[in-house]
């Protein structure tokens, strides 16, 4: 069989355990930050930073993921939010998944070890739909799988735009997007490390540091590994990576940076636990029935190059140049059944697919500043290259059918399948997108925000074995128009009105089938208020909104096996968040969203009508509450935290008959500062051990939600 797979399959790099991996990169970080401390003292101004204030909503600092035009969040008419390193830190958080997760209306969809991305947010769900975004640059998403960025390790914090954010980020984002922002490279020294372990053999490793080289260079490094056995069967699942920055600054107005980053994850080779009916089966929660020698493997490369210059106090040149590389391998058995009279379990889909993705491109932006107005023009051009090796139609061997295994004993074998893994295919896709964008202050309290943004993609599909190739080509416009009005010291209001657009498919995937289709339109009307309370009593934010989604895929009323675009899916809903600081020694976090979405019109196969449902993995409520009790301050302090993560029933089909009950987590953590620098910090997850699924259960299988564990931590920052 491997002989069939490429070559990068074929001669993988020798592997090193990565928590190893993070150790032999500790002799990189500590010369350079040794180096780093005999430097010449820094010739160039202070560098104040942007990051949020620790434990708030970021109100006052700039938006860096709503807006190119440097507005503050507080001014931004829109829907964002932020959390801080610190905070997801104080919770217990490690995977990006969980970070997103506990911000307001984000639910998660993925199982817990297979470090996927995909959320449901404001009743749109999926990849399609919410987009992952580094540092506002968003890589080209195959068969609806966003692995990264899987962790928190390395990253300041972590920004959700929710809505339409095609004027900002292209295609794919009508349900909102999440940018994550890296740490970045400091003039001071700054060297930080974690380790820790905790329940079914986890054990992690963080290192981190910053500093000058000389009096114009700084830089960034961070390593980070982690290993676990997992909670169940076939659980063991590991990953490392390294990420870098070099910043050069020869004066003020003139800045480059060079960034490369590796990361290697091998996650739990899990696809979910057989339920009866609907409904989950506790027996056979810790259980797994992939093959021994199963295997997912998930490689990514990261190199970028971005430059800055502020040729006037008026006018601002930005460019960045970016090349992505993603080398994917799956080989498993995906679908199970559990046949309770005969307590066994049916296994079928045994799929071995690879994934080479190569993605390039350049950004070119102007920022101008004209009395009252703050113009942002840019130009991104980007190319994407995908192959996808399969074994389809995925068929077991010897005799070609399902394969029977006991439910309580399984003797899982190995994989095999009578189907050759080939190059099925290759894709390539050009996009080219021309933005503009304007925020204008008219007077102290009033602020315009106009944006337009045309994306166009070429794509041209080669079929490798059999099929018939074809060449596409998709645009779409986007818009956005709003404003927010300062109705006193610390309190906006806002309105605003959107376009954006979603692909019926992955554009990378999009096949013969659905070749004709165009992109889905989204609109939407939103309203809010957003307000910092005096004396430092906290922060919180509201919004309304409702959003109407066009030209998705339904079926032709008078010929049900013909699909066509003309469906219609609306959602409108209520979010609030807030941050408050009742006393000295209390914080509370809280945010609470309503959800109602419903299809306007949608036919499926046979002719069902499904107009009036609600959208598939799309909870009506959901909801998180942290309260933190800090004693104390500096060496011997000590903080307890105490949360619950509350999402309401979904439905796992459009035909609204398979119901899956909600879920509250509860979590708590408690820390020590022993002395300044140093805090040791315990975590327990799921208080009660609560049986609960990610996604909702359609009949026969069910992504669990992890089981009660408890992970012990030491920080250090020096």
């Amino acid at each position: 069989m491997n002989r069939l797979l490429p070559a990068r399959a074929r001669h993988g790099r020798a592997a090193l355990s990565p928590i190893a991996t993070a150790a032999c990169l500790a002799g990189l970080l500590a010369p350079a930050a040794a180096g780093a401390q005999t430097a010449e003292p820094p010739a160039l101004p202070a560098v104040t930073s942007t990051a949020a204030p620790h434990g708030g909503l970021g109100l006052r600092q700039p938006s860096l993921s709503g807006s190119r035009t440097g507005l503050a969040t507080e001014e931004l008419p829109a829907s964002l939010d932020v959390v801080d390193s610190e905070t997801w830190q104080q919770r217990g958080d490690t995977r990006m998944a969980d970070i997103v997760g506990r911000t307001v209306g984000m639910t998660p969809l993925s199982a817990s070890g297979y470090s996927s991305l995909s959320f449901s947010a404001r009743g749109f769900t999926g990849t399609n739909s919410v987009g992952i975004a580094e540092d506002g640059v968003r890589l080209s998403v195959a068969s609806s799988t966003t692995p990264y960025p899987a962790d928190g390790w390395g990253y300041e914090r972590v920004e959700v735009l929710r809505g339409p954010a095609s004027i900002l980020y292209g295609s794919g984002t009508v349900g909102g997007t999440v940018n994550v922002v890296r740490k970045q490279p400091s003039r001071e020294v700054v060297r930080e490390a974690l380790v820790g372990a905790g329940s079914h053999g986890s054990a992690r490793l963080g290192l981190g540091a910053a500093g000058p080289l000389g009096e114009t260079l700084s830089y960034r490094l961070d390593a980070y590994g982690h290993t676990t056995s997992g909670e169940r069967d076939l659980g063991r699942a590991s990953g490392g990576k390294l990420m870098s920055t070099l910043r050069w600054q020869p004066e003020a107005r003139v800045r480059l940076e060079l960034l490369a980053d590796v990361s290697d994850q091998k996650p739990e080779r899990y696809f979910g636990t057989p339920a009866l009916d609907g409904a989950i089966v506790p027996e056979l929660r810790r259980s797994n029935f992939n093959s021994d020698d199963s295997t997912i493997t998930i490689r990514d490369k990261r190199v970028r190059a971005r430059a800055s210059w502020q040729v006037s106090d008026q006018l601002t040149l930005r460019d960045e140049a970016y090349h992505f590389s993603a080398d994917r391998h799956w080989k498993n058995i995906e679908a199970y059944r559990y046949e309770p009279a005969s307590q066994s379990v049916t296994r079928s889909d045994y799929l071995e697919i690879g994934h080479d993705l190569r993605q390039s491109g350049n950004r070119l932006e102007a920022a101008l500043a004209a009395g009252a107005h703050s113009l942002v023009l840019g130009w991104e051009a980007s190319r994407a290259r995908f192959s996808h090796d399969s074994n389809t139609p995925y068929r077991p061997d010897p005799a070609g059918t399902d394969t029977v295994v006991s439910a309580f004993d399984p003797q899982r074998g190995q994989w095999a399948s009578l189907d050759a893994t080939l190059t099925r295919y290759s894709t390539e896709a050009t996009t080219h997108d021309l933005y503009v964008e304007d925020a204008w202050r008219l007077g102290e309290r009033f602020t315009l925000l106009a944006g337009l943004r045309r994306d166009v993609t070429d794509m041209q599909r080669r079929e490798r074995v059999s099929g018939t190739p074809f060449d596409k080509t998709l645009a779409g416009t986007a818009w956005r128009l709003g404003a927010t009005w300062k109705l006193g010291s610390g309190t906006h209001v806002y309105a605003q009105a959107s376009q954006g657009h979603d692909p019926v498919t992955n554009i990378l995937t999009l096949n013969l089938a659905n070749r004709d289709f165009q992109l889905t339109r989204a609109r939407q009307a939103e309203v809010g208020i957003k307000q910092t309370l005096a004396q430092g009593l906290g922060e919180w934010t509201a919004a309304l909104y409702r959003i109407e989604k066009k030209d998705i895929i339904t079926r032709d009323p008078a010929v049900p096996s013909l699909s066509v675009q003309g469906g219609r899916q609306h959602s409108q809903g209520l979010e609030w968040s807030a941050v408050l600081r009742p006393h000295a020694q209390w914080r509370v976090e809280a945010n609470y969203a309503y959800t109602d979405a419903r299809f306007g019109e949608l036919i499926e196969a046979g002719g069902a009508d499904r107009s009036g449902n609600r959208p598939s993995n799309v909870p009506r409520h959901s909801a998180n509450l942290w309260g933190h009790y800090n004693a104390a301050s500096g060496a011997g302090a000590w903080q307890a935290s105490l949360g619950v993560r509350a999402v309401g029933e979904r439905f796992a089909d459009n035909a609204n008959l398979f119901r899956t009950g909600g879920y509250a987590v509860w979590d708590a953590a408690l820390a020590w500062q022993p002395r300044a620098g140093t805090t040791l910090r315990l975590t327990l997850r799921n208080l009660a051990d609560r049986l609960y699924t990610y996604s909702a259960v359609s009949g026969t299988q069910a992504l669990l939600g992890d089981g009660r564990r408890v992970d012990l931590s030491a920080q250090f920052l020096f």
